[in-house]
């Protein structure tokens, strides 16, 4: 036998077992350790092969579990990383999957490293949140056979990869339109990273609410962040120093939101007195910033409840409804913002 058919003690291997019968590995270890989640058609095959190969389980560490994903995040230093693991939570847990969680910063050496421990913990399925895997990785997932789902994706998905994100150029041209309709025309905006989707979709849905008012856009208006309130403090401060500063501020992120709201705060400017703020995201702690902050509400844990769906029907070889999904945004009006000029 071959050595990529069988072990070092010459027994045949789930990897082998699943190349004969053309499935993925981690669907011959639902069927050999009994799970349901496997069609009849499936299990018959695999099942076959088994008892044509003699193969035997072995035994199971103490405390293994039967199921895992991954979900796998560039940084987890954001309260937003927060909700798309609640909503992960929510939902693997009702389906008894255990939830690996882990960060990889953008590095080829953490993404690799992260790549060695899925395989050997055997993971179900991986959930990539706002990452970006090399593409040798990307097909050493294809290759094992492991699902794979794409969270508000960095750049251009992946064509055999499920996206889910959320409606981020209607919310920028909410957020924008909001503003515009209390009679603002001088709109900063503190736009986030440029190399991500969302980023630039938020851009663009500033700019079309712009241009749908008439209102010419003015590129001194638009200032670069990471979506850290550190980057908003900045940020806005730049804008404060213009000769002739905005009126009103939509900050692609909410912790940028609060950052510029800061900025403010140490001028002696008030909110919204002085200037409007609007943030995205509706993380849950800006109903308690002073003041409550305008947003646009992005359904993080849905997106995490959706995603974990979507994995567990690949692992059972079934197609999901939609190759990409944009869950709809909506405009949450609290009191950071209001006309211009009012006291």
């Amino acid at each position: 036998m071959a050595a990529r058919e069988a072990d070092a003690e010459g027994k045949v291997t789930i990897t082998e077992i699943a190349r004969q019968a053309g499935v993925s590995v981690p669907t011959v270890s639902r069927v050999v350790n009994g799970r349901s989640d496997v069609s009849p058609q499936t299990r018959a095959r695999v099942e076959d092969l088994l008892r044509r190969h003699g193969y035997r389980k072995r035994p199971a560490a103490p405390g293994t579990r039967a199921a895992l994903l991954d979900l796998v995040f560039n940084d987890l230093d954001s309260p937003w990383a927060v909700e798309i693991i609640r909503g992960v939570e929510e939902v693997a847990h009702a389906a008894g999957v255990g939830t690996v969680v882990s960060a990889i910063h953008g590095r080829s050496g953490d993404a690799r490293e992260w790549m060695r421990n899925l395989r050997a913990r055997a993971s179900d399925g991986v959930i990539l949140v706002t990452s970006a895997l090399e593409p040798m990785l990307h097909e050493e997932l294809r290759i094992l056979g492991v699902p794979l789902v794409v969270v508000d994706p960095a750049g251009s998905p992946a064509l055999d990869a499920p996206t889910i994100g959320a409606a981020n150029w209607s919310g920028g041209m909410a957020a924008t339109e909001h503003l515009l309709s209390l009679g603002h025309r001088r709109i900063g905006l503190i736009a986030g990273p440029p190399r991500l989707l969302c980023s630039r979709a938020r851009l663009d849905g500033y700019r079309a609410a712009l241009e749908g008012a008439g209102v010419a856009m003015d590129t001194s208006l638009v200032v670069p962040g990471d979506f850290r309130p550190e980057s908003g403090f900045t940020a806005c401060n730049t804008l404060l120093d213009l000769p002739e500063p905005p009126t009103a501020v939509f900050a692609a992120s909410d912790q940028m939101a609060l950052g510029a709201i800061e900025a403010l705060r140490r001028r002696g400017l008030r909110v919204p007195q002085d200037m409007s703020v609007v943030g995205f995201d509706d993380l849950p702690e800006v109903r308690w910033s002073a003041p409550p902050l305008t947003t646009i509400r992005q359904p993080l844990a849905d997106m995490g409840k959706l995603a974990v769906r979507t994995v567990l029907r690949l692992t059972r070889e079934e197609q999901p409804d939609s190759p990409r999904v944009e869950l709809g945004t909506d405009l949450v009006i609290r009191a950071s913002t209001m006309p211009p000029g009012q006291v």
